[in-house]
């Protein structure tokens, strides 16, 4: 018998329809096996999480999206209040700590550059006058004298009037540390680096005089030292320091580039912008995704985006709380 066409159309449409619920299984299948179903884990690093007190994860997202870094410092035991002083170079900084003798602490104040600043003081006994209502307020802390200690950043020791503060607190019976760059990114990295990050991951701490980078490196912390985000003064062009940073960046070994944690002036304005509350760490967006408001903020972009292309990290956390005079207080004998 001779099918007519409309016949023919519907036999093809019945075979259609049976194939179709025939391969419909290996098709989920075909998916699943191509990763469109399954979490995506090629963005996801070994950051450390191993270590049993602590949770330390990163949530993923494009490079746009805000994200988290989820740790949670050791709470220091039977601790001790520690006060240290940064005498930079417009006025003072200041933190006072409460720390053990395992190196745990925690943050009980700080004050960057607001409650002194250097205008006022015009004469020594200003000065004097000056550092005394400042001390009383964190002996008020409960710091001891004994427990207060001064530092000058390698920066601010090309200032002159960092200068005749040191003499002055030489005069009320203290001592002053002077501080190298070295020294600057090795104790960034004692105060800001968590200890299951220590072995993966950097410290970058961007300041207007120099940016010190910082890794561990077969037990010992190497630290080198570039161009600050006040380098545009100098009349260095954009081009000539981002291709000195990245030159330097490219030097942390490979296996240290997990976690870039940053510190510094310019990181601080940026994640100002987006911090949700009042959590410790804020996950920085990529450079690309910033507008520079100024000079310095331009060309503190300018280093954070040579830093990123050199070493691929793609997680670059911003702490609130740690400075690297908090380093320097841990590196003090117990």
């Amino acid at each position: 018998m001779r099918l007519k066409p409309a016949g023919i159309i519907v036999i093809l449409l019945i075979i259609g329809l049976l194939a179709y619920f025939a391969l419909k299984p290996k098709m989920s299948e075909l998916r699943n096996e191509n990763g469109e179903e399954l979490p995506n884990t090629s963005a996801s690093k070994d950051n450390g999480t191993s270590d049993k007190t602590n949770s330390t994860t990163t949530t993923s997202g494009t490079k746009d999206e805000d994200r988290e870094f989820n740790y949670t410092p050791e709470k220091p035991q039977n601790g001790t209040l520690r006060g240290v002083v940064e005498v930079g170079a417009t006025g003072f900084n200041s933190f006072v700590i409460n720390m053990d003798n395992q190196n745990r602490w925690e943050i009980v104040s700080k004050d960057f550059g607001e409650s002194l600043t250097y205008e006022g003081l015009a004469t020594t006994d200003d000065i004097r006058a000056g550092l005394k209502k400042y001390l009383a307020a964190m002996f008020d802390k409960g710091v001891a004298k004994n427990n207060m200690h001064f530092v000058i950043s390698s920066g601010a020791q090309k200032e002159p009037k960092t200068t005749e503060i040191s003499n002055e607190l030489k005069k009320m019976g203290y001592v002053v540390n002077l501080v190298t760059a070295e020294q600057e990114g090795k104790f960034g990295f004692s105060a800001t680096v968590p200890p299951s990050f220590a072995d993966n991951s950097y410290l970058i701490d961007i300041g207007s005089g120099n940016t010190k980078i910082s890794w561990n490196e077969n037990g010992s912390l190497k630290s080198l030292e570039l161009p600050g985000a006040k380098y545009f003064e100098k009349g260095v062009s954009d081009d000539q320091v981002y291709d000195q940073v990245k030159s330097g960046a490219l030097k942390i070994p490979e296996g240290k580039r997990n976690v870039g944690f940053i510190l510094g002036g310019v990181p601080f304005t940026l994640a100002k912008q987006h911090r949700k509350g009042e959590e410790r760490y804020t996950v920085l967006r990529a450079p690309q995704s910033y507008n520079a408001s100024d000079k310095k903020m331009g060309a503190g972009l300018n280093i954070y985006k040579a830093i990123a292309e050199a070493t691929k990290t793609d997680t670059f956390v911003f702490d609130w709380d740690a400075n690297f005079t908090i380093g320097f207080l841990l590196s003090l004998k117990k």
